[in-house]
């Protein structure tokens, strides 16, 4: 039936009170916009949420896609076991994507049983929507090695697959920024950093995907970032739409950036 909108989102596991106890309130304007897009998303009603996240189980040469039916995870490893999620897969959406990638010679598999362990680059995300909105089902897709080319090319593919769905649709593209943002972060201070996200925050706050995809590989391993390929995924699904671009937050108070973004399809 239609794309409804795109969202960008962080993943920081510290943002939830349970493991954060306090520190998330360092990042109350990361808090603010997850709430935001989250009511969004509620008002938005979609039957489908593709998401695709930097920390599933990966290849280097082939996307991996879910294959069950459902999906199981919880933030035991960041030490809150009691927070718990269960996901209903859209099997047909899945099946649809596989077809039209074997169609547009896009490496895609089905991923194993381990694949459906929901990992915090889905879990975080999902935390705040769901306390909002819960009538959906899930498609997960985990980047891979191939080039940020490859990615955008995959990107293309499942808005066809949107385009012939009968289904409203939201698309999240879960990442953070740079890791090397502080001295005193958790993996220390490059230059880089700071540098990849003052410019992949102004091309999102423009909505000019194309200043994404001209980011040399060097530069943004130096960064130490995570979400790259995951925002060019998303700026193949928006490929040939005008967008109404807004950055809602950014924020690396940690060492890590974390940036929100929203982007509206126009006809």
């Amino acid at each position: 039936m239609a794309l409804l909108q795109t969202f960008i989102v962080p993943h920081p596991p510290i943002i939830i009170p349970a493991i954060g106890n306090g520190e998330e309130e360092k990042i109350q304007d990361t808090i603010n916009a997850f709430e935001e897009i989250s009511k969004t998303i509620a008002k938005l009603k979609p039957d489908t949420i593709i998401l695709s996240t930097p920390h599933a189980s990966h290849f280097s040469d082939t996307f991996l896609i879910t294959g069950e039916n459902q999906g199981f995870g919880d933030f035991a490893n960041f030490g809150a076991e009691q927070i718990f999620n269960k996901v209903d897969y859209d099997e047909n959406i899945i099946k649809d994507i596989l077809k039209q990638a074997e169609k547009d010679k896009v490496a895609v598999e089905v991923g194993d049983s381990n694949f459906d362990t929901l990992d915090h680059g889905t879990m975080v995300p999902l935390y705040f929507i769901n306390k909002e909105y819960r009538n959906y089902k899930l498609v997960r897709i985990a980047l891979s090695g191939l080039t940020s080319e490859e990615h955008f090319r995959f990107g293309q593919t499942i808005r066809k697959v949107i385009d012939e769905s009968d289904k409203k649709i939201v698309y999240i593209a879960s990442g953070d920024l740079s890791h090397v943002l502080k001295e005193d972060g958790p993996y220390g201070f490059n230059k880089e950093g700071p540098i990849f996200d003052k410019f992949v925050t102004n091309a999102l706050s423009k909505g000019n995907f194309n200043e994404l995809l001209k980011i040399d590989e060097r530069f943004s391993s130096q960064a130490a970032e995570c979400g790259l390929r995951s925002f060019i995924i998303m700026a193949g699904v928006l490929d040939g739409n005008k967008v109404k671009a807004k950055l809602l937050s950014y924020e690396g108070p940690f060492g890590v950036g974390y940036a929100v973004a929203s982007f509206i399809p126009q006809l």
